[in-house]
């Protein structure tokens, strides 16, 4: 799997930027929003290969209809009491926390990591449902290392989707109520696309 880094980024330590008066926020239907910081984290492309290399990904499969098929993405996941792979997403968890605590009123605890090799690894249409999610409003904050993927969304009412193309230490933060009124995608794709690997921010609870 091939991959292309950015000329943009050169640095070898990975490193957040700051986040206030740098994040763009799209007002949603129904309470939800959307944030979006480009070139979060500095020194992304770096981080990307030793997360590719170190982290123990896992392939799981699913029951779907009357067959049992690969889920089209590797994952790792780390609870609270986890350590993280590198201490460049600690201190992103903690400056997210920090960043958000008015509106958020908890830390993130938790973070799911997603493992797209090309084009063809993706994830259908979902909201983070599961836990709190469904009832609550939270917020998920997605971390994009690696090649960019357009992140779509579409309110769960019906209407048109959106989307974010995000990669290269890219953020996006989903909030208000986004998991309860909109789904949200990474879509296969047939255009020529590098790996991307997507660090998932929690809070306790949210699934």
């Amino acid at each position: 799997m091939y991959f292309q880094a950015s000329l943009l980024d050169t640095d070898e330590v990975a490193q957040v930027g700051v986040l206030a008066g740098c994040t763009q926020r799209r007002e949603l239907s129904d309470g939800a929003w959307v944030d979006v910081r480009p070139g979060w984290m500095r020194g992304a492309d770096a981080l990307f290969l030793r997360l590719q290399t170190d982290v123990r990904w896992r392939a799981e499969k699913r029951e779907m209809y009357d067959s049992v098929v690969d889920v089209p993405r590797l994952l790792s996941h780390y609870g609270a009491r986890d350590d993280l792979p590198d201490l460049s997403l600690v201190e992103a968890r903690e400056q997210l926390s920090r960043h958000y605590a008015d509106e958020l009123g908890e830390p993130f605890v938790t973070a799911g990591l997603c493992y797209y090799r090309d084009g063809r690894d993706s994830v259908a249409w979902h909201g983070d449902r599961i836990g709190r999610g469904r009832s609550d409003d939270t917020m998920v904050a997605i971390l994009s290392l690696g090649a960019p993927r357009r992140l779509s969304l579409r309110p769960r009412a019906g209407g048109e989707s959106i989307g974010f193309v995000v990669g290269h230490g890219d953020l996006l933060v989903m909030g208000g109520s986004c998991q309860r009124t909109w789904d949200h995608a990474i879509l296969k794709t047939t255009r020529p696309t590098g790996p991307r690997i997507s660090v998932q921010f929690r809070p306790a609870g949210v699934l």
